[in-house]
């Protein structure tokens, strides 16, 4: 339908307009680029969009390009932050690299005491709570890079940390009342009590809905009555404060009906009736404590809500996703000690007369390792540079960083065993403990396949809508020339292949120009791509499983693009000694990138891909049906 109305609008603008002015100013609906040099962090570009949404990751959806919080690359820390963050990493890089022991750690299946204890003394176990309650303060910015030392050197020690604060006890910070953060902030922060997020249980995971842990509000209204049990809780065998999360019954205001909403609480470990299991036993992160909790008939004080009654899908996914840049910062360390151990070894290793860093096959493992570090590093320190510049929406973005950095620090991992043969999967070189301890972020804190369905199906969303908003303009053409020109000239332009004035020219440095061109023409591909996948599937696009994941693979790697393109631009404008081999990683980025986006575009319209979608799902079907393989053994068994 809209195919066809979009061939109207052409034929009325060659009526109305000849073409060789089509690249007047009134046509080019778009961005107004900014000079590359500009200063501020957050220029303002004139766009329509940018007045809908501000995230670039949601608005590349409609295939439009909303720069402020990518481009220019941002720097959110002022001199004083800076030395402050200068004289934290060093005493936790020295820490990390001369006393923890990563394999002590893990043989005990715990954090060693005295490492606990030098932790805490360093001010470990509240990096980000506010200095007047005991805290250290930090930025989101400065965590990061605190972070990432942590990831560099030790997985397990980094999740009993961030199993504390990025989710522990987020929702104190975020949602907190003042009387419960004084109350409980304090204690926190110096790790004189342990925090811990419960939220999955044995029948829910991805689906927070389902939950059946429950909190009956006794008679007298002072006291919450909980019940049930939460399944692998990071610090659950050590942590003196949870934040919990309950079905609730509340009375609708319309149908005066009661129904279960889901609630968070802060429960205390010394609440009676509150116990837990003995460790897990774990593939990876085993120096991470891994426990059942449980709840039997726990009072639960009325004033320990946390973000008000019913509220509780709010706050698990704003504690979410006000954690995810974390891990990205932590797994951008991890691959960074990881590309050390593999060059070192490809340096040394001398095969057929030559060190094996000279053979092709090497370099492009170790090229491709290393683009994959910095497009994690560029994604992590943009989304927490977004994070401090209190931009509204990241939630796109902060997802896409975690699926990024979970599966590259994975992929480089792999490959870095692979690089150095037999000696990476021996116990002594260091890397198959880590490449254990990775399996597990593909699947915590939101499993990437969920994930993935959130980023395609919220940018899809916000596409719908603004599909829906040229719905009535559409059906009145005559009467809506202005409307129709301003929403839709972009496509009918690009259709007839004009420009369409939108494009990163003067705002990515002029170096990298090629690369700028192929983000731009590889985003309004997207936006054309995902019109036409709503009108042919409507709402029912939420069930189109196998086209959502191959939506939102592509907006990672448009992502990662941008990120990439930004940072790199800044580094040629600063002029820094790495400058041209960013150049380098940006350029062959985007060509690998680019050419992946173009082949999960095709696979949206493809009559193949449809036919091969529609066997998987017979042959998964088969399968689950036969519990197991349904294929006859070759041998005839």
């Amino acid at each position: 339908m809209l195919h066809h109305l979009c061939t109207r609008l052409t034929s009325l603008l060659r009526k109305r307009c000849p073409i060789q002015h089509w690249n007047q100013p009134y046509f080019q609906i778009g961005l107004i680029s900014p000079s590359f040099f500009l200063l501020h962090q957050r220029a303002q570009y004139a766009s329509e969009a940018a007045t809908e949404s501000s995230s670039f990751a949601t608005n590349i959806f409609k295939g439009q390009i909303v720069p402020d919080h990518v481009f220019p690359f941002p720097s959110v820390l002022n001199e004083e932050q800076s030395l402050v963050l200068k004289e934290i990493v060093a005493p936790f890089s020295r820490f990390f690299e001369e006393v923890n022991d990563p394999s002590k750690n893990e043989e005990l299946e715990k954090v060693e005491d005295e490492t606990m204890e030098s932790l805490k003394k360093m001010g470990a176990f509240g990096l980000q709570v506010p200095e007047d309650l005991g805290g250290v303060g930090l930025t989101n910015t400065q965590y990061a890079r605190v972070v990432e030392i942590v990831g560099m050197h030790d997985l397990g020690v980094g999740i009993t940390l961030v199993a504390h604060q990025s989710i522990g006890f987020k929702g104190i910070l975020l949602f907190g009342t003042k009387s419960q953060k004084e109350k409980y902030l304090p204690k926190l922060a110096t790790g004189e009590t342990i925090a811990a997020f419960c939220l999955t249980e044995l029948g829910s995971g991805s689906d927070a809905d389902s939950i059946k842990t429950t909190a009956e509000k006794s008679a007298d209204g002072k006291y919450f009555i909980m019940n049930g049990s939460k399944l692998w809780i990071s610090n659950g065998g050590i942590a003196e404060i949870f934040t919990v999360f309950a079905k609730t019954l509340i009375t609708d205001e319309t149908s005066k009906e009661k129904k279960a909403t889901l609630t968070a609480f802060i429960v205390e470990k010394n609440f009676e009736g509150v116990t837990h299991g003995p460790p897990e036993k774990k593939m990876g992160i085993k120096a991470s404590n891994t426990a059942e909790v449980y709840f039997d008939n726990v009072k639960v004080p009325a004033e320990n809500v946390l973000g008000g009654i019913g509220n509780g899908f709010n706050v698990a996914m704003n504690i979410l996703n006000n954690g995810r840049f974390g891990m990205a910062s932590a797994l951008g360390g991890t691959m960074r000690g990881v590309i050390a151990k593999a060059v070192d070894h490809a340096a040394n290793r001398i095969q057929f007369g030559k060190e094996i860093y000279n053979f092709g096959i090497i370099q492009e493992k170790i090229s491709r390792m290393a683009m994959l570090q910095y497009v994690t590093e560029s994604m992590a320190y943009m989304v927490s540079a977004n994070m401090d510049m209190k931009v509204p929406e990241f939630q796109i973005e902060a997802a896409i960083s975690k699926i990024f950095a979970s599966e590259a620090a994975w992929y480089v991992t792999d490959e870095c065993i692979q690089v150095m043969g037999g000696m990476g999967f021996m116990k002594g070189a260091g890397v198959e403990r880590i490449l254990r301890d990775l399996r597990i972020f593909r699947i915590f804190e939101g499993t990437n396949d969920i994930l993935r369905l959130f980023v395609a199906l919220i940018g899809i969303e916000h596409a719908g809508i603004h599909l829906k908003e040229l719905q009535n303009p559409l059906m009145s053409p005559l009467q809506n020339t202005g409307v129709i020109v301003k929403k839709l000239s972009l496509k009918a332009k690009r259709k007839l292949g004009l420009s369409t004035g939108v494009s990163l020219d003067g705002i990515v440095h002029p170096e990298l120009a090629k690369s700028g061109a192929l983000v731009t023409k590889s985003i309004a591909h997207f936006g054309d791509c995902i019109e036409s996948l709503l009108i042919r599937h409507g709402s029912n696009v939420i069930d189109e499983q196998f086209l959502l994941t191959r939506v939102a693979d592509v907006a990672i790697d448009l992502y990662a693009m941008s990120v990439v393109l930004s940072r790199a631009s800044r580094s040629l404008k600063q002029g820094r000694a790495t400058a041209q081999h960013e150049k380098l990683l940006c350029e062959t980025w985007c060509l690998e990138a680019a050419e992946r986006v173009g082949e999960n575009l095709a696979a949206l319209n493809s009559t193949s891909h449809k036919q091969m979608f529609n066997n998987m799902k017979v042959i998964s079907e088969t399968v689950v049906e036969n519990n197991g393989v349904v294929s006859s053994h070759p041998l005839g068994f």
